[in-house]
């Protein structure tokens, strides 16, 4: 599932390409797509509409309009943004496509496979009811610019381990299994330390790794992986992949102390990969 950096990736180039735009037309394809409301909806709802801005909470897209209401786009599994030429044959599971007015003559694509991914068209002023989740939302490490004292609280005034506190959206928003276990690494701190363990020292070092490590992500345009696909709205990966350290890395040599091997446990219910030697 696309996490933080590359749900960004996908904001910062909607923000390029699609704001501004005056929508023509809409096709819906497939209705699982729009499963929250309706064809209808998400039609009615964008059509002659502008979009205005694009945003992102946690692992939401969401793109104000000029009617007051929002457009939130969820990638989920597989879902993709892209951005093409008017006429252009769109690929399989293509399940909504936008017409733009004006030129240059585009459309933008929601492609998704799996069909976990969804778009909706709902009322910002309406939220706890129509958007429950977005309202219990965590704190974003990067839109709300987490403090080190914010994510101290976060942890002492819970007793979870570390990668099920840092995986619930509710808490945190935006960090999914490969930026927890890298930030992690970096921060030399096992995944299955209790979160009201930690040292002011570790806070400080974790806090450090989040963000650094999602910045850094950012800025490679995130990771695309052999399993998934995702790429921007230009149809181009990311490459943070390459600087891994230790997702899906179980029994190979730790690059950072090159001593000990990666290993591999289930925490949380998740994959997860440390270094024994360096997260003590």
């Amino acid at each position: 599932m696309p996490e933080l950096p590359e749900v960004e990736t996908v904001r910062r180039g909607i923000e390029v390409q699609v704001v501004g735009r005056r929508v023509r037309r809409v096709h819906v394809g497939r209705e699982r797509t729009v499963r929250r409301t309706s064809r209808q909806a998400l039609i009615d709802g964008l059509t002659d509409a502008t979009i205005t801005a694009a945003n992102r909470r946690g692992k939401y897209l969401l793109c104000p309009l000029d009617t007051g209401d929002e457009l939130m786009v969820h990638l989920r599994m597989s879902g993709r943004l892209l951005v093409a030429d008017a006429g252009t044959e769109p690929p399989p599971h293509t399940h909504v496509r936008l017409e733009f007015f004006g030129e240059p003559a585009q459309e933008l694509w929601f492609v998704d496979p799996r069909t976990f991914g969804e778009m909706v068209v709902f009322d910002p002023g309406n939220i706890a009811v129509e958007m429950p989740e977005l309202a219990k939302l965590g704190v974003d490490p990067i839109t709300d610019g987490m403090s080190r004292g914010q994510l101290s609280r976060l942890l002492m005034d819970r007793r979870r381990q570390l990668k099920a506190l840092l995986l619930d959206q509710h808490v945190v928003a935006g960090i999914g299994n490969i930026y927890c276990d890298e930030s992690l690494h970096r921060a030399k701190i096992r995944p299955d330390r209790i979160s009201d363990t930690l040292t002011a020292r570790e806070v400080g070092r974790l806090h450090e790794a989040i963000i650094d490590t999602l910045t850094a992500a950012i800025e490679a345009g995130g990771s695309t992986l052999a399993d998934t696909q995702y790429v921007d709205i230009e149809g181009q990966g990311g490459w943070f992949q390459v600087h891994h350290r230790v997702y899906d890395r179980a029994g190979q040599r730790c690059i950072t102390c090159g001593k000990a091997d990666i290993v591999r446990i289930v925490s949380a219910g998740r994959s997860t990969c440390f270094c024994p030697r360096c997260q003590r």
